[in-house]
């Protein structure tokens, strides 16, 4: 059962809800309900399966999991104070429907982060991590090829959380986790606008070139310049199909 619902759908009944699939098991089994219940929902709205704006509701994702209600009443409350979801008196429970302004600020933020997470590790990045960069970027490959929206994003969100893991920089990887989360909320609707199409898998190669080489400036600028195309792309306003919102690329000099 899709945990989605609309308010003038009559509600279905427990017994058609779905068996827990086994990656729904294994996030039951390590983490803590109302963790195992954040990350369900952060699951969901990474393969597209919520989108903005959409209302959740508290029965039949509690069924879902084979939970009580009480965990899944407390990871609503904590993700709303992330900022991933908000509630309405008498209506329930929402996830968020990001601003075009708010949109633009949250990748410019991000490309920041993620180009400095390159200057980082450009001097210091391993052999191992090299391999490990590539053998992601070349798992990217076929679902770009496909244009298979659900394969390649999930990928696509790995290779960048890996290269602001692999920085090592704890504080940077705690700012890098709270942004993120809503930019999933930015990226799966721009995606949904266009189609499902994916524009974009060159430059995850180019970035993994310049780490490689040790050239932070080059894996700074790459990064900079790929987040703020994807942020001109997501965060045009749905109202104004033909206006552009104008992202500034982060530019630095060599030392």
């Amino acid at each position: 059962m899709d945990i989605r619902t609309k308010p003038k759908r009559a509600p279905k009944s427990s017994a058609s809800a779905p068996r827990q699939n086994t990656d729904e098991l294994a996030i039951l089994q390590s983490r803590s309900l109302r963790q195992a219940v954040q990350e369900t929902i952060l699951n969901l709205i990474l393969n597209g399966a919520i989108q903005s704006g959409e209302r959740l509701n508290e029965f039949e994702l509690a069924a879902r999991l084979k939970i009580s209600r009480g965990p899944v009443r407390e990871a609503f409350r904590a993700l709303e104070g992330a900022g991933l979801l908000y509630s309405t008196k008498n209506r329930g429970v929402f996830v968020r429907d990001i601003s075009p302004e708010e949109a633009e600020d949250l990748y410019n933020v991000r490309a920041c982060l993620e180009a400095f997470a390159c200057r980082l590790l450009a001097p210091k990045i391993t052999v191992e991590q090299v391999r490990e960069l590539e053998q992601i970027v070349d798992g990217m490959a076929p679902a770009y090829e496909r244009q298979d929206v659900n394969e390649f994003y999930p990928r696509n969100v790995h290779f960048h959380n890996r290269i602001v893991e692999m920085a090592n920089s704890p504080k940077l990887v705690a700012l890098y986790r709270n942004l993120i989360n809503e930019i999933h909320l930015i990226s799966r609707r721009g995606l949904a606008r266009d189609g499902g199409r994916l524009t974009k898998s060159l430059e995850h190669r180019a970035i993994v070139a310049a780490l490689k080489k040790h050239d932070a400036s080059k894996a700074e600028n790459l990064m900079s310049k790929h987040i703020t195309e994807s942020g001109q792309r997501f965060t045009k306003p749905t109202t104004k199909p033909n206006s552009r919102v104008k992202l500034k690329t982060r530019k630095t000099k060599k030392p």
